[in-house]
């Protein structure tokens, strides 16, 4: 019954994005729709997720909201910048945990972001910089996964590089 209310949950957070009127969905909200099928290369999980973004006005901040459900081994998020396709640095850390901790469904994240990653090799310097490059459609979001036993890509639960992916619209 769990996994039905939280599939259920994910649907209707993205039906509510997509049926917003253009007046409400400014160019300050952005999406991420995250799957296996979107990750470089594709992963075969049953696993997905949403990100939501809302950019403040003087574009100094934004905050965020990560959902997933069906996936396990859950020990970080990020966005990093690169093009749909094509596998990107991190820009700014969404979430860290510890690998191996079983399976989870429901909100991963939430905050309120100041500044991408110092040192990052995006480039990016302000949040400015991170709401050009989602504008630019060069930022994704990723889920990464670890088991904790080697070898790594053994299958759901065990992507380091990343098992759940979404370019941020």
């Amino acid at each position: 019954m769990k996994r039905i209310s939280i599939a259920a949950t994910l649907v209707l957070v993205l039906f509510a994005m997509s049926a917003m009127p253009a007046s409400v969905m400014a160019s300050d909200n952005f999406v991420a729709s995250l799957s296996g099928g979107q990750e470089v290369p594709p992963r075969d999980t049953n696993a997905a997720g949403v990100a939501t973004f809302k950019f403040n006005k003087d574009g100094t901040a934004f905050d965020y909201k990560l959902i997933a459900a069906n996936i396990e081994n859950v020990f970080a998020a990020h966005i990093h910048c690169a093009p749909a396709g094509v596998n990107g640095p991190i820009g700014v850390t969404l979430f860290i945990g510890s690998p191996a901790s079983g399976r989870f469904d429901g909100v991963l994240a939430g905050a309120t972001v100041t500044a991408p990653n110092a040192g990052n090799t995006c480039g990016w310097e302000t949040v400015a910089d991170v709401l050009a490059a989602i504008e630019s459609g060069n930022t994704y979001v990723n889920v990464h996964t670890n088991d904790g036993i080697d070898p790594p890509n053994t299958g759901a639960g065990d992507f380091p590089g990343g098992e759940l992916r979404g370019q941020v619209h």
